[in-house]
């Protein structure tokens, strides 16, 4: 099976192109927004519609600036060297999730200081709904021909525009990091937790994603693998995302026990 030719332009008015990428990101905000006013509205969350609003739009902010600024960091600084501008050209792709959550936890830490509540609490509240984005963000690498797979003679392997069968690895990204994280998060955050545990169950589940899902996908062409040659730089970044959350989790639960 070929690769599906999609156009990146979804619609055209004019002088004025709207891309697959930008709309699956405002779709995917549109949910998490949508979400979070439910979890507000049947768990007793406490936040107005003027908070939420705040926070979704501060939270944006975080993930479009440290998105971009992380990918050009962490996988383009050459061309970041060469084109400075080039930070500024979103619709055409290259958005870092590391970097996005840097934004986001950024975002939370403003936000949280402006409404007296604690920054895990803010955590533990989007951390369900983030899935979501990520899941429609994944669907616009895959209409952008972004994050070819590895090679492979599996028998639903897409044949790319280089000719070759690949794994279609940003699908895979899409439904592990997008509907069985949310899922999961969902079921989880539905029952009281101690303070952290949402948080901490994100950051391990989206790291051990993450670091399987990149066995499948080539290493970026520039960058290659960074450790032993096999480690690439989506894997050396979710290490640390793995440790944390199992911190954070070990915390959460000792605390409520008395133990620390």
């Amino acid at each position: 099976m070929h690769y599906p030719v999609i156009d990146p332009v979804a619609i055209s008015l004019g002088p004025v192109n709207i891309y697959w990428y930008a709309i699956s990101y405002l779709i995917g905000i549109g949910l998490v927004w949508l979400t979070l006013g439910y979890r507000n509205r049947h768990h007793a969350c406490g936040y107005t519609e003027d908070a939420l609003s705040d926070l979704v739009f501060y939270a944006v902010i975080g993930v479009l600036l440290g998105g971009r600024l992380g990918y050009m960091l962490f996988y383009g600084f050459e061309n970041l060297l060469k084109d400075p501008f080039s930070a500024l050209k979103i619709w055409q792709g290259g958005m870092s999730f590391h970097g996005g959550l840097l934004g986001v936890l950024f975002a939370v830490w403003f936000f949280a200081r402006k409404t007296d509540r604690t920054f895990f609490e803010i955590t533990d509240f989007i951390a369900p709904s983030i899935p979501l984005a990520l899941g429609l963000g994944r669907m616009g690498n895959f209409a952008n021909t972004e994050l070819p797979g590895r090679v492979t003679d599996m028998p639903w392997a897409l044949i790319f525009p280089d000719g070759l069968a690949r794994h279609p690895s940003s699908l895979y990204q899409a439904f592990a990091e997008g509907p069985i994280l949310f899922l999961l998060l969902w079921w989880f955050a539905g029952r009281p937790r101690p303070l952290m545990a949402v948080s901490g169950l994100f950051l391990v589940g989206y790291g051990c994603f993450r670091f399987t899902s990149e066995f499948f996908r080539e290493p970026d062409i520039h960058m290659g693998f960074l450790l032993a040659d096999w480690v690439s730089a989506g894997q050396l970044l979710s290490m640390p995302m793995v440790f944390i959350g199992l911190t954070l989790l070990a915390l959460s639960y000792r605390r409520t026990t008395g133990k620390v």
